[in-house]
């Protein structure tokens, strides 16, 4: 579809909780407009993980170029300005060609950052980070939780408290600075160059535990656990902090049987497209739509 000189530049955003169907949406809206696509998913940026993060297929990823995928190994330190920065070029780069760029992806902050800008984080030293990972992986969330209740209650009291990950970073900055990671949050939006259209898909819960029940079902079947035992050596490195590795490392550690492992998987998958939707509904710039019903073409007549 030819998109007429006179629109302005404009990234369309897809976005919503984990197995609600952003992946095929997309692609068919990119297909539509002869455009490509950014990932907004901070795992799938990882090439050694593949399964587990539901990455599009090879023949996805050939029927429409995409950024942000396969783009970083699991060694290197991936966060949301690095995010920015690469999307932006990529941006730039696809418009270069046309005037649409289609954004797909579930991670909040990412696409926050994108759109608003994200604040400047100090720089952690190796030494911090390690000690805190060896502190969670022997005492689990429950110390992230204590520490970080006792010497930083002001971030505590606004914290995804049962996120390990946004714990272990708050840790990191206030071990390494002494100040809480709120103090280095300005939260002044940057003007970007380019409009941007955000839209959310929806299901039912029922229905959303439904796919993502069985899409765990299929990552097995397609050999998720061979996955994951070749990645067991590097099982504490930050990228590896993921639903779908962290659980079956827990079976090759023989801390709970495969069947325990697997069902833990589909529990934080459940609740972690919970915590997607509670991020993406505070943004009153999203605009919800029907992941049973909604087309491309729809989308290209109600907001192009």
């Amino acid at each position: 579809m030819n998109i007429s000189n006179q629109l302005a530049h404009t990234v369309i955003v897809i976005t919503g909780p984990t197995a609600v169907g952003k992946t095929a949406l997309s692609i068919a809206l990119a297909k539509t407009l002869n455009t490509e696509i950014i990932s907004a998913d901070s795992r799938q940026c990882y090439k050694e993980l593949n399964i587990g993060v539901a990455k599009p297929s090879a023949e996805e990823l050939q029927d429409v170029h995409h950024y942000f995928i396969n783009s970083h190994s699991i060694h290197e330190e991936v966060n949301a300005g690095t995010f920015e920065q690469y999307a932006l070029q990529a941006a730039n780069t696809i418009f270069q060609k046309n005037k649409v760029v289609v954004m797909v992806g579930g991670t909040g902050l990412y696409i926050k950052a994108f759109c608003e800008g994200i604040d400047v984080m100090p720089a952690i030293a190796k030494e911090t980070r390690k000690h805190i990972v060896d502190a969670f992986e022997s005492n689990g969330i429950e110390w992230l939780q204590n520490e970080l209740k006792e010497k930083d209650p002001v971030f505590w009291q606004i914290a995804e408290q049962q996120n390990p990950h946004r714990l272990m970073r708050a840790l990191e900055v206030l071990y390494e600075t002494g100040k809480s990671i709120t103090s280095f949050r300005r939260h002044q939006s940057v003007e970007r160059p380019f409009n941007i259209i955000k839209i959310g898909l929806q299901l039912p819960k029922e229905q959303l535990h439904q796919r993502i029940n069985h899409r765990v079902d299929i990552m097995m079947e397609m050999g998720l656990l061979k996955e994951v035992e070749g990645l067991y050596k590097f099982k504490y490195l930050n990228a590896l902090q993921t639903v779908g590795y962290k659980e079956l490392f827990d079976f090759l550690s023989s801390k709970c049987s495969l069947e325990q492992a697997v069902e833990q998987i589909k529990i934080n998958t459940r609740q972690y497209a919970k915590r997607q939707v509670t991020w993406f509904k505070r943004d009153t710039s999203i605009d919800w739509l029907d992941a049973n019903t909604i087309t491309a073409d729809e989308i290209l007549h109600r907001f192009l």
